[in-house]
């Protein structure tokens, strides 16, 4: 795992991604999610080309329940682009490279 992507808990989530200056790519996970594990080194990429403009942030939603039960989160992966500390795009469902960084380019 690179240093590019931020580890959030219940714990760390306001400080990590409401309270953020720029804006913040969440990726709603599970250790046991087959599609979760696949777009894993795309956000590493995306982690990395993006890196300054926005920060790429993952919850385990098995271990932080709190988090993805205030934002809804009812499918994983769940991605969500939070700007200002709001959640201002989702997407559910494993992305390609192409189509992920259609989805942060049009978010922020």
């Amino acid at each position: 795992m690179s240093n590019t992507i931020v580890h959030v808990t219940d714990a760390t989530f306001e400080a990590e991604v409401i309270n953020s200056e720029v804006p913040v790519l969440v990726d709603y996970w599970a250790e046991w999610c087959g599609p979760c594990k696949a777009i894993a080194p795309v956000l590493e990429e995306v982690a990395a080309n993006y890196e300054g403009k926005i920060k790429v942030c993952k919850v385990d939603v098995d271990s932080n329940k709190d988090a993805a039960q205030k934002y809804g989160i009812r499918g994983i992966p769940t991605l969500m682009v939070f700007k200002d500390g709001n959640a201002s795009a989702t997407k559910v469902g494993a992305l390609s490279k192409t189509q992920l960084e259609e989805f942060v380019d049009s978010s922020i």
